[in-house]
């Protein structure tokens, strides 16, 4: 019986790993659970390697980055060489035939060409959706529009998970900007792979999380419910997760004027809550966590952006069909 229980783990083990490769990764949401488990088993792995390996030697990884980023991008190009492939990069349009007016689909036809994966990030939604039906090889959606962006997603879930040794049974709030800021929607729809104890969502009246959005998590029976202020529930939160108030998203300057610092995390908030209680943030921060609250105890956001390599190292691999 055991040895037979063997196998069936064996089993469904290869077909979790069959199931990544040569995928496009647009959404969180085309993920299973077990998917997920998966993904973070491999970054377990990668975390107790040092130095460069061989896995992806020959492959070429096209880093097609049309909006700004630093921990994304960086992470994405460590990830990808410490497992030995080559990596192009496009930064700007401006840095690329773009900026003589190509279409957007000539460019992913010749980075389908020129690469074995496509890593994208766009300022509009649905261009990574769009990239992967172009290229005949697989697309990593790197954050496009105001929805999704599944990698920042994995790493999130795999902070939690090893900060906690679990992601289910928590109490997690999201507060921020739950209308534009694609980081968080896209952890919050993580979570509904999940079993949280209960979400919170906290943001200024003009940043709330969108009606039909809300229908569908709770449609997936995400135990979610809204709050105006965060010092209401801080008490019950083992996570807190926070993310800026993105000026660039706002279609009309004066909204932005509106809302920006309508919020800050300090110490003596934190403090109210439970001892163990984390705080996460998918970076960049401007003012809305206070930098006494970086040496703090709360502090575990820059663990988060450094479990970035490991989760993309396992991603980049068995997108590939690596096993290790």
């Amino acid at each position: 019986m055991f040895y037979s229980l063997q196998i069936v783990a064996l089993d469904l083990g290869i077909k979790m790993i069959t199931s990544f490769k040569n995928r496009d990764v647009v959404s969180i949401l085309d993920f299973t659970r077990e998917e997920l488990e998966t993904l973070f088993e491999y970054a377990d792995k990668f975390r107790k390697v040092e130095g460069k390996l061989n896995l992806l030697n020959g492959k070429v990884v096209s880093l097609a980055f049309f909006e700004p980023s630093t921990r994304t991008r960086l992470s994405f190009e460590v990830a990808a060489k410490r497992l030995g492939a080559d990596v192009v990069s496009i930064i700007g349009e401006e840095a690329s035939s773009i900026a003589k007016g190509e279409n957007l689909a000539d460019t992913i036809r010749m980075l389908d060409a020129y690469s074995n994966i496509i890593i994208l990030r766009h300022r509009y939604e649905g261009a990574a959706k769009y990239a992967a039906e172009i290229a005949e090889n697989p697309v990593i959606n790197a954050g496009d529009g105001i929805q999704h962006h599944p990698t920042q997603a994995m790493i999130d879930l795999y902070t939690v998970k090893t900060l906690f040794g679990s992601i289910d049974g928590l109490v997690y709030v999201v507060l921020g900007d739950l209308r534009y800021g694609r980081a968080a929607m896209s952890f919050i729809y993580g979570l509904s792979l999940y079993k949280p104890k209960k979400l919170y969502v906290v943001a200024p009246q003009l940043l709330r999380i969108r009606n039909e959005v809300l229908q569908i998590l709770k449609e997936r029976g995400l135990p979610i419910e809204e709050k105006n202020d965060v010092r209401e529930i801080i008490s019950e939160a083992d996570v807190l997760y926070v993310t800026r108030i993105q000026r660039e998203r706002f279609p009309d300057p004066m909204e932005y004027e509106k809302v920006r610092g309508s919020y800050i995390v300090t110490l003596d908030l934190l403090e109210k809550g439970k001892s163990t209680l984390k705080v996460l943030h998918p970076l960049p921060k401007v003012d809305e966590i206070d930098h006494k609250v970086d040496t703090s105890r709360y502090a575990a956001y820059y663990l988060q952006a450094r479990l970035g390599v490991p989760v993309r190292m396992s991603l980049l691999s068995l997108v590939s069909g690596v096993e290790i």
